[in-house]
């Protein structure tokens, strides 16, 4: 059986990045017949290394969930749960962090990311490390294992998660035997794995460039006319290969509604014609989606159904994986 695995942190606000990054290309994916199993899970366990409001958490956890049904998720074709209520994830973990060395959770990038920043503000190496940040790739390696995932679908800056998970499966096959746990392979996700922010950089919360997903019609024309633009007068001719517009609007526009602004920018187009079009097809692409997450985030409770729905059939899966794993590691 292939199977295909995807999860996202519930940490707020998600943004178009999110969307065109890894939301969009995982639901395709899913939906392609090269699979027999996609599994979807809310990385919560995983958000409370920062998140610290339980209120917060909670909205957060209804937010991811409510805007992945809205995408397009099919809860009936898909897995889709909670990760924290599927508690096999925590006891493989424990055993995965006994085949693990130290090693590789130094060499992690988010690790080594926070001990640079530290670094370079003069603080101690691990300030502001806790113990879930520092072995959170353990954690992600048991998700990935525990549902014996083929495939994970992931951009280029997150296939050392997949290659983690991958050693730890390759070391306990050496000591266990071969088959004791799936190794998974990375799926790389080409197109829009890169998307602009508001000012050329790759879209994130941590630069403040986002366009946010979930805003109402005015508060996504407002936040679009923000994309930084060079200060050329409306009739000069542009290039729409050197654009964050234009980057952004191929994302969303068919073929033909790309070459037809193409033209007007070759003739000459103002910034903020330019800018209309892109939220004319953006907020056209999220105008039913819009509708659909405002009520899943007014009907929680459907969402708590389906997320038990969910955790049921994961719990299935996952039962079978540990009673193989239990067994090989500790003759029980």
């Amino acid at each position: 059986m292939k199977t295909v695995l995807t999860g996202i942190k519930p940490t707020g606000d998600v943004h178009l990045g999110n969307l065109l990054g890894a939301i969009r290309p995982a639901i395709e994916m899913s939906q392609s017949n090269d699979f027999d199993r996609s599994i979807y899970f809310i990385a919560d366990a995983h958000a409370l290394t920062s998140v610290r409001d339980p209120k917060l958490f909670k909205n957060y956890v209804y937010e991811i969930a409510a805007t992945w049904l809205a995408l397009g998720l099919d809860s009936r074709k898909s897995i889709f749960f909670k990760q924290s209520d599927v508690k096999e994830v925590f006891e493989l973990t424990w055993l995965l962090n006994c085949m693990t060395p130290k090693g590789d959770m130094n060499r992690a990038h988010s690790y080594k990311d926070r001990v640079q920043k530290n670094n370079d503000e003069g603080r101690d190496a691990d300030h502001g490390v806790n113990m879930g940040l520092y072995s959170y790739p353990i954690l992600m390696s048991a998700d990935i294992l525990l549902y014996d995932t083929n495939f994970v679908p992931v951009g280029k800056d997150q296939i050392q998660h997949v290659e983690i998970a991958r050693s730890i499966a390759q070391r306990c096959n050496e000591y266990y035997g071969a088959g004791t746990l799936i190794e998974p392979k990375e799926v790389i996700q080409e197109s829009g794995s890169y998307v602009p922010g508001l000012d050329g950089r790759k879209m994130s919360k941590s630069y403040g460039n986002v366009i946010s997903l979930w805003g109402t019609e005015k508060q996504l024309r407002k936040t679009i006319m923000k994309i930084k633009t060079d200060s050329s007068p409306p009739e000069a001719p542009k290039d729409p290969d050197k654009c964050i517009i234009m980057e952004m609007y191929r994302l969303f526009a068919t073929s033909e509604q790309v070459s037809a602004l193409e033209v007007r920018y070759r003739e000459g187009i103002g910034w903020g014609h330019a800018k209309e079009a892109l939220f004319e097809v953006v907020n056209d692409y999220l105008k039913t989606p819009r509708e659909k997450f405002n009520h899943f985030m007014s009907h929680t409770h459907e969402i708590d159904q389906i997320l038990e729905d969910g955790a049921d059939r994961a719990r299935m899966v996952a039962k079978d994986t540990m009673g193989r794993v239990r067994s090989r590691i500790t003759g029980f």
